[in-house]
């Protein structure tokens, strides 16, 4: 489960189940965390340390930073606080810290050519698929920026089931359910090896706009399922 930034009665509703839970630093807090130890220190302890029994796997520092944002300065050296504090604390074996960009960040991508089904081929792989166009794509500018050991976590991906072009609840329905199954089998460039991937998002969220992007959850705000899936 992911939470773009603390939520004291879902931590808590959390605690004693065996729910793994990426924890969001949402952007305009880095500015104090990256200026100052002991306000990492503090974030660390009131959101994480205070909830014993909730199992915290990811802490997200920042999300979907552009390099033109204001927060994009403190970006590096907020996560270096918050790793720092976890090291301090303790629970560097248990929770690794990251951050959330967007596709924005490649310079060069090769996604399936737009309007038809035709298989693209990179080298010895074939892509059919844009989920793992882009997946291969970003895993390819790491390996070039010397970070090819990193494992890719993606933490968004959905579909919405009403308030634009090809939402419903049959597509929300098939892409997510299609996508859960997909990750189990990797990428071309990384062939059988699951994708931790989260599905966004568990709630529709009324205060968003446009009216699409309201729409994306699982569920109703009433907690009532929109439509069948199985999440295995």
């Amino acid at each position: 489960m992911r939470l773009y930034s603390p939520n004291d009665a879902v931590s808590r509703a959390l605690s004693g189940s065996n729910i793994e839970l990426m924890l969001g630093i949402p952007n305009d807090a880095l500015e104090g965390i990256a200026n100052s130890q002991s306000t990492a220190d503090t974030w660390i302890q009131n959101n994480v340390r205070n909830y014993n029994n909730v199992k915290f796997k990811y802490i997200a520092v920042g999300n979907e930073i552009q390099t033109n944002d204001r927060a994009a300065q403190f970006l590096v050296p907020a996560m270096e606080r918050i790793q720092n504090a976890i090291n301090s604390a303790g629970l560097a074996n248990r929770i690794k810290v990251s951050t959330s960009v967007d596709t924005g960040i490649l310079g060069v991508s090769y996604p399936p050519s737009s309007g038809s089904l035709v298989v693209v081929r990179d080298g010895q792989n074939g892509y059919k698929n844009l989920f793992d166009a882009i997946l291969d794509a970003v895993y390819s500018a790491l390996e070039k920026a010397g970070g090819s050991s990193l494992e890719i976590v993606v933490s968004e991906s959905g579909w919405p089931s009403a308030g634009g072009t090809a939402t419903s609840f049959e597509n929300a329905r098939t892409y997510n359910a299609n996508l859960i199954q997909h990750v189990k089998g990797g990428t071309p460039k990384r062939p059988g090896r699951p994708i931790e991937t989260y599905v966004f998002a568990m709630f529709n969220e009324n205060q968003k706009s446009p009216e699409y992007e309201k729409n994306w959850g699982l569920f109703f705000p009433n907690k009532q399922p929109k439509y069948n899936i199985n999440l295995n």
